[in-house]
């Protein structure tokens, strides 16, 4: 059958918004109309009784000039509440953005303390600790005692000059007068000497580099001229290298413990006319670093017995010898013993991943309390219920300090609880001094002024804001730190149940600023094994530094046993760490 169907000439007047593109037969011409999304709200709005007039087709989100608008009201309805939510959508997404900016700029410009002025009026009276103890306005308190004179009289103690050390090396130096000027104005006769005015400075000669020669003398038959005998040989650190122990136990605390670049060391050699490149004092602290390796060993063994560990990351950038010219992003790890094992211990990872806690912590069966920010990285971890998780009390406050801005009265409110909480801690500690407690004698009185006072702060605390958060927006900063506190409650409350575990993991953070200060100064590591090396040392220095131990006099006396024995068995190692340390007589002579 053949198709007889012929085309319409077709006239299209295009409407606003409307696209036509020509086309030779107009009866094919196509016709674009522009679709635009419509929210589920809007399609099921509800009509308004009073008209009879029903939408015809949905309402655009967005209205623009060549947009028309609809005639009907309950379409207009729907428009207006889709363009208010938008806006309250808007302002929320604004404000937020808004305080992530004043944030960052706060961060990047800003103070760095967290201080809370203590100055500074209670928000709620009743928190007032000063306020219940006051006795009322010209009442007197009935057992109030009378200032005495000497309590009038008691100044605060000063900041005067210290004397100077009495072991210090003493160099007399005398100045007289000529017998011209001890005359006697009076009757002419030459002034006698009877007493002397002693004044000290504290001056300072530069160390001084010096060689060491290793003579070993020759013996033989003064008869027979054979039998040739020769002393025996001194033991070298490196095997016919250059450097002393005091040399390299020199280069290792003014790198790992003063923060000097091995660059600035070339230079302060350089003054003293030895030339020494830095390359090769990074393969001298690579040999100091394996040498020293088993004490690091003990030491992380000997942390792993804590009840509780604190630990923290830093960054630690390092360069890769495959990819030149790029810095990847590595981290130090550092894991703190408690007071019965008191060492740190530095892990590095090439990368963000749990790789160096999993290896010290859960592949050694770690089991205790870990005390740490509240990161995801560690929530494998605590699953196993074999380690318990302890918060972080300074974490939390920093969230509602950086919420201060924004949300002043909510944020001072949580600043001045969490105050409160760490008055009970430090009034803990002075009752400690007082009394001389030590051992579980201090955790019993931690724990009843925690149970006594912390735990109702708390609990106030905790009440306050489950009240506050549906009130506060969810992406704002105070609605993000009220959602962190209330999301980790079980982990910072966990420190009221035991006088043994801190109340914030401060000691981790400033045990990183070994690391911190000295990346201002040498930036990166040249490689991962040179941050493998990093972490080796700094874990001697900075526990050298928590036992107030001489880093130059430890690393120069285990430099010259561990070359005599290097693998001593553990107990020997373990006299051997800065906690037990005793320096012989005669380093201790050489080092004074």
């Amino acid at each position: 059958m053949k198709d007889t169907t012929r085309p319409l000439q077709v006239t299209v007047d295009p409407a606003p918004g409307t696209i036509v593109v020509p086309s030779a037969d107009p009866g094919t011409a196509i016709v674009k109309v522009p679709v635009i999304q419509v929210p589920v709200t809007q399609l099921v709005a509800e009509p308004n009784p009073h008209s009879t007039t029903k939408p015809e087709a949905p309402v655009p989100s967005t209205v623009n000039e060549d947009t028309p608008l609809p005639d009907d009201v309950p379409t207009l309805h729907a428009l207006v509440r889709e363009l208010l939510d938008s806006l309250k959508k808007t302002r929320q997404d604004c404000v937020g953005l808004q305080q992530r900016l004043e944030l960052l700029l706060r961060k990047l410009y800003g103070p760095k303390a967290e201080r809370f002025d203590p100055n500074q009026p209670w928000l709620l009276p009743e928190m007032d600790p000063t306020q219940a103890d006051e006795p009322p306005v010209n009442q007197p308190a009935a057992d109030e005692p009378e200032p005495s004179a000497a309590a009038a009289n008691t100044k605060a103690k000063g900041h005067g000059r210290k004397p100077l050390p009495k072991d210090l090396p003493r160099r007399r130096t005398e100045y007289t007068l000529t017998e011209a000027e001890r005359l006697c104005p009076c009757c002419g006769v030459v002034c006698c000497k009877f007493g002397e005015d002693i004044s000290e400075q504290l001056d300072y000669q530069p160390a001084s580099v010096f060689v060491r020669q290793n003579v070993r003398f020759k013996y033989a038959c003064p008869k027979c001229h054979d039998h040739v005998t020769t002393a025996h040989v001194p033991i070298a650190i490196i095997n016919k290298g250059l450097p002393g122990p005091g040399l390299l136990a020199q280069i290792t605390a003014s790198k790992y413990a003063d923060h000097l670049p091995l660059n600035r060391l070339e230079r302060i050699l350089g003054r003293h006319g030895v030339q020494l490149r830095r390359s090769t004092m990074c393969e001298w602290m690579a040999h100091v670093a394996t040498m020293m390796q088993p004490v690091v060993d003990l030491m992380g063994t000997v942390v792993r017995q804590s009840k509780a560990l604190h630990t923290d990351a830093t960054k630690m950038p390092y360069l890769d010898p495959d990819l030149p010219g790029k810095t990847l992003s590595g981290q130090q790890w550092a894991f703190v013993g408690d007071r019965d094992h008191a060492f740190n211990v530095f892990k590095f990872c090439p990368n963000h991943t749990a790789a160096a806690i999993d290896e010290f912590l859960k592949d050694n069966a770690y089991r205790g309390y870990l005390n740490a920010d509240a990161l995801n990285i560690y929530d494998h971890l605590f699953a196993g219920g074999k380690i318990f998780e302890v918060g972080c009390w300074s974490h939390c406050r920093r969230n509602f300090y950086d919420a201060k801005e924004s949300d002043p009265a909510r944020a001072h409110v949580v600043l001045a609880h969490i105050r409160r909480l760490y008055a009970v801690e430090a009034k803990a500690k002075t009752l400690i001094a007082e009394q001389g407690l030590i051992g579980t004698d201090t955790d019993a009185l931690r724990r009843k002024l925690r149970q006594e006072e912390s735990l109702l702060e708390i609990t106030c605390l905790h009440a306050w804001l489950v009240q506050e958060q549906p009130k506060v927006l969810p992406k704002s900063l105070i609605g993000q730190a009220i959602a962190y506190a209330l999301r980790h409650w079980q982990a910072l409350t966990r420190f009221l149940d035991d006088g043994f575990l801190d109340i914030d993991n401060n000691i981790a953070e400033l045990t990183l600023r070994h690391i911190a200060i000295g990346r201002k100064n040498w930036l990166f590591a040249g490689s991962a094994k040179g941050a493998e090396t990093a972490a080796t040392l700094f874990s001697v220095a900075s526990s050298c530094h928590r036992h107030q131990v001489d880093i130059f006099a430890y690393l120069r006396d285990l430099l010259e046993r561990l070359a005599r024995d290097p693998k001593p068995a553990d107990e020997i190692l373990r006299e051997w760490l800065p906690d037990r340390w005793q320096p012989p007589p005669a380093a201790a002579q050489d080092t004074s």
